[in-house]
């Protein structure tokens, strides 16, 4: 049977995706490796009501990314979860195994440790992590095994987190990385960014958005304007597309 006789379907689950980063990339991919027999689409669905169906009746379908708002949400509905996503808490990557069960991967963290290795020779000591959502275990997960202290800032307070107005001098003179994984700033929100006290920022500081679009947030406008190395998203999110594409091809 040649490639053609064989039809694999991948997608992205989300809501409100249209701009989908995944679908272009892997389009894109399939075009330049000559995948005639692959493709790639979005499953915008506004509930996850009807998401069983697509897990099991959807034809061809051999992988599928997830993203924001139902990274967390989407694990009731798999077969099994692999040992990273029960401490992130978290699901980007779904795959079938050889027994055609679900599995749940997350491949945030690989991305997010590649990309920070790129932009810095020396590792973090102590990182803020804005936001509480999907992304952020990811962010916590991958920092600890960098032997990195974590903190998590969110806008109203929680167990074990910052809000924003608890956030000091000394306390921002002690860190060395920032990480946005709230939506704040994505597009077309573009004038949106989390309330820090971006006096102060200096050189000392890395500000990692997890956004891609726009490529500068006005979240890495203002840690410029103070001094600060900046990086938005998009080599995170190339990395982990990556490592999804090697799970489902394993």
């Amino acid at each position: 049977m040649t490639k053609k006789e064989n039809p694999r379907k991948f997608g992205l689950l989300g809501k409100n995706i249209d701009y989908s980063f995944s679908r272009k990339y892997f389009s894109d991919k399939f075009l330049r490796e000559n995948l005639s027999n692959h493709s790639y689409v979005n499953f915008d669905l506004p509930t996850l009501e009807n998401f069983e169906q697509i897990l099991h009746n959807e034809a061809d379908l051999c992988g599928m990314n997830v993203t924001i708002p139902y990274k967390i949400e989407v694990i009731p509905f798999l077969d099994q979860i692999s040992e990273e996503v029960k401490s992130i808490g978290a699901v980007n990557t779904i795959l079938w195994d050889a027994k055609g069960k679900t599995v749940g991967h997350n491949t945030d963290h690989t991305g997010f440790k590649k990309a920070l290795e790129e932009q810095t020779n020396a590792l973090p000591k102590k990182a803020l992590i804005l936001g509480t959502g999907g992304a952020s275990g990811a962010i916590r997960y991958a920092l600890e095994n960098l032997n990195c202290e974590v903190i998590f800032v969110s806008r109203t307070s929680k167990k074990n987190n910052l809000t924003y107005e608890e956030l000091t001098e000394d306390l921002m003179n002690s860190v060395d990385l920032i990480v946005n994984s709230t939506p704040l700033g994505t597009y077309p929100d573009t004038n949106q960014a989390p309330k820090l006290p971006y006096q102060f920022l200096n050189e000392q500081h890395l500000l990692f958005d997890l956004i891609y679009n726009p490529s500068e947030t006005l979240f890495m406008k203002k840690g410029i304007e103070m001094g600060a190395q900046v990086c938005n998203g998009y080599q995170m999110l190339v990395y982990q597309a990556e490592k999804s594409w090697e799970l489902w091809n394993q």
